[in-house]
């Protein structure tokens, strides 16, 4: 059953296979195949890695404003994502974010499933979405995981000394 929502910050020109790696990486014992949608920054509609790895697998994106996303609180500031975006982080909100219009668009047809999908009414309210693994960092590529309907099967950090330049 496919209920995870990813969310992902990269790199400018991170390749699909590093953008894969990061993100079988963070599954640990979580199944690619329960993979729903990848979330991330509107800044990043057009990143050719990213875009090359959600049509790899046929994953929807759903893409959030730097508003949206400051809206939600980030545990885990991160300082390139201040300096680059403006926005304490990009993974962790973007899984929330990305986990809750998924929850909310399984009640209108077809709108999970849409390739690309600017969120720009979706409310920051994400009461129900839960990150199941929090910011794990692989080659400049950052990943979380989120649900609304997994139990929180657990939660995980993993820091690569490698700062992460998201221009």
């Amino acid at each position: 059953m496919k209920t995870l929502a990813v969310g992902i910050g990269c790199r400018l020109h991170s390749s699909a296979e590093q953008i894969e790696a990061a993100v079988r990486a963070t599954l640990g014992s979580h199944s690619f195949d329960e993979i729903s949608t990848i979330g991330t920054v509107d800044l990043k509609a057009h990143e050719a890695g990213l875009l090359e790895f959600c049509s790899r697998h046929a994953l929807p994106l759903k893409l959030f404003s730097r508003e949206q996303i400051a809206a939600i609180s980030a545990d885990d500031p991160s300082a390139a994502a201040r300096e680059h975006l403006g926005i304490d982080g990009v993974c962790e909100p973007c899984a929330l974010l990305a986990a809750a219009a998924e929850s909310d668009a399984a009640s209108v047809p077809d709108a999970a499933h849409a390739p690309i999908t600017p969120v720009a009414s979706f409310a920051a309210d994400t009461p129900n979405a839960r990150l199941l693994v929090r910011k794990t960092v692989h080659a400049g590529v950052t990943v979380a995981i989120a649900s609304t309907t997994a139990h929180l099967a657990c939660e995980q950090t993993s820091n690569d000394t490698q700062e992460q330049d998201l221009q």
